[in-house]
């Protein structure tokens, strides 16, 4: 490369007036020889930007390579939404608490568990007017000799009932009655066939005129003044307070006992007929009515007017009236006329409640069975939550409902 570049300068210094040309020649071979020097053969041309753009420059004729464009931005992410929180288990019901097997009511702890009484009631005008009878859970009237009735009140917390009576003697179907409720049967004296049946099924009873135990029973000294000897004798809730648990009769239910009665907040019968008013003709001598209240009871009647306890001066009343039609006999050979009045096998009859009432049906195993209700359908029949009068009448009774 010397060698020639000398041979040039000789041959400027010959030609001295060919120097410009010659000059500009010179450049030209410079930056030939620099650029293969550079790139030698084989090498890739420089690439070309694709796009271009103008210039900011005030020169229109001078361009830039346009910058690539910068990436549009992700979208952020939607957000995963919160997982929903596991559902709240429904509350628990709260516990209803002990409730009074006759009644459907709220009662204390450990009452449902005890026996109740059955305490016999004399029902005669002459023994007018009655004690305690406005505390009593159900109230069985019935008919006995004469044309009387006598009625049976059942207990299943005596607690505040005060003074009982007056107590009359029992019958061998109040006896069936006593045992179905598996209840301690409190009488003063009965019938041959009372006491036959108390003696061979070995009912727990407190028997006034003929038992060992009497200390629950005496004499109301205000009722020996106006009346005789047979309408006098009464007990009190106190006095069976204080002397049931001496005597070592078993108080409380076996294990596996469950009443048959069914309860509902509102017994009112689904397309029952009207009963606002409700007469029931035992016999010739003794009626019973009821009336429906605004208080949702019936008042009882009797004797020609309003049925008042004595004892609180509250008037008797019943949420629920069960009329159960069956057949009445007298006892062959018995000198007293007394009755045959069948509690077994079944029937026909009314519930009411809550001014309306439907037929029904009843029904009963044997002697010692409960009771069991049912609506014509077949269902079973559900009690209002209160008291309940059960009347049990001749198949041929007069009894009008309206």
């Amino acid at each position: 490369m010397k060698k020639k570049i000398t041979e040039i300068i000789e041959f400027i210094k010959r030609h001295k007036r060919y120097i410009p040309p010659l000059v500009i020649v010179v450049i030209l071979l410079v930056t030939l020889v620099t650029c293969v020097g550079r790139t030698g053969p084989g090498d890739a041309e420089p690439e070309i930007p694709d796009v271009i753009e103008e210039t900011t420059s005030e020169d229109p004729d001078e361009v830039t390579a346009e910058p690539d464009p910068e990436p549009e931005p992700e979208p952020d992410p939607e957000p995963e939404p919160d997982p929903e929180p596991d559902p709240e288990p429904d509350p628990e019901p709260p516990d209803p608490g002990p409730r009074n097997p006759l009644t459907g009511l709220d009662c204390e702890e450990g009452v449902p568990d005890n026996r109740p009484l059955a305490i016999m009631i004399n029902n005669v005008r002459a023994a007018m007017p009655l004690l305690g009878v406005s505390k009593a859970d159900i109230l069985y009237e019935t008919l006995v000799e004469g044309g009387f009735t006598r009625m049976l009140a059942l207990y299943q917390d005596v607690t505040g009932a005060g003074v009982i009576g007056s107590v009359r003697s029992s019958r061998h179907y109040y006896v069936d009655i006593a045992e179905s409720f598996d209840a301690v049967y409190i009488f003063a004296g009965g019938s041959p066939q009372a006491y036959s049946a108390l003696s061979s099924r070995n009912i727990t009873r407190l028997d006034g005129v003929n038992g060992r135990h009497t200390e629950i029973f005496y004499r109301d000294s205000q009722r020996q003044k106006v009346m005789s000897s047979e309408h006098t004798l009464v007990t009190s809730s106190a006095l069976i307070e204080r002397w049931l648990p001496t005597y070592g009769f078993r108080l409380e239910h076996e294990e596996g006992y469950g009443c048959a009665l069914s309860f509902a907040d509102d017994g009112t019968p689904e397309n029952g007929s009207p009963a606002a008013d409700v007469a029931i003709k035992y016999s010739d001598a003794k009626s019973t009515s009821f009336k429906y209240t605004d208080e949702g009871v019936y008042d009882l009647y009797q004797f020609g007017s309003v049925c008042k306890d004595a004892g609180n001066d509250e008037t008797v009343s019943f949420t629920n009236i069960l009329i159960l039609k069956t057949s009445v006999s007298m006892i062959r050979g018995d000198a007293y006329g007394r009755l045959d009045i069948r509690t077994t096998g079944g029937g026909v009859g009314y519930f009411i409640c809550g001014g309306k009432q439907v037929a029904i049906e009843w029904l009963r195993i044997g002697e010692s069975s409960q009771f069991e209700y049912r609506l014509e359908d077949g269902s079973p029949l559900s009690l209002g939550c209160g008291k309940t009068y059960i009347g049990i009448v001749p198949s041929d009774a007069k009894i009008d409902i309206g």
